[in-house]
């Protein structure tokens, strides 16, 4: 699973007009899942995101966690997160999950946001074309893989 953390001081997502999403102080999450990953990516991934300590304590500091704030959580489904870009100009998305498999991980990696603290988690609408407004924080942005933790 590949994922772009963003803090963030409000964002949402729309489908056809129609906000689908919505969070205040965060993160947004924009997420990809690679053919081949399991739960157990989606599991490393969310406890991964829920403690990143990416929000600023009293001495302005990054030492706080979404949690630790009582901050919210949106997740949008991103395959192009997968794409290959080594031959050509034009990315290869082969290597991006099929379409139920990804579904059904996002969908866990937002329930596991969940269990591991976080308040709210807002999501997109899985393979829609979607329209996404974030206010970063920061900017701050975090690429995370979870080919880093865990051996397939």
């Amino acid at each position: 699973m590949r994922a772009v953390v963003q803090r963030v001081l409000q964002s949402d997502v729309s489908v056809n007009g129609q906000v689908t999403g919505e969070i205040s102080k965060g993160l947004n999450v924009l997420l990809g899942v690679v053919d081949g990953d399991t739960e157990k990516e989606a599991e490393v991934l969310a406890a991964k995101i829920a403690k990143l300590r990416i929000f600023e304590d009293e001495q302005e500091k990054m030492n706080l966690c979404v949690t630790d704030i009582d901050g919210e959580i949106l997740v949008i489904s991103q395959f192009t997160l997968c794409a290959d870009c080594k031959k050509g100009n034009r990315p290869s998305f082969t290597s991006s999950a099929p379409p139920e498999q990804a579904k059904r991980l996002y969908e866990y990696f937002s329930r596991c946001l969940s269990e591991n603290g976080v308040k709210k988690v807002a999501n997109g609408i899985f393979a829609a074309d979607m329209r996404v407004n974030i206010v970063n924080d920061g900017p701050v942005t975090i690429v995370l893989d979870t080919d880093i933790w865990c051996k397939k």
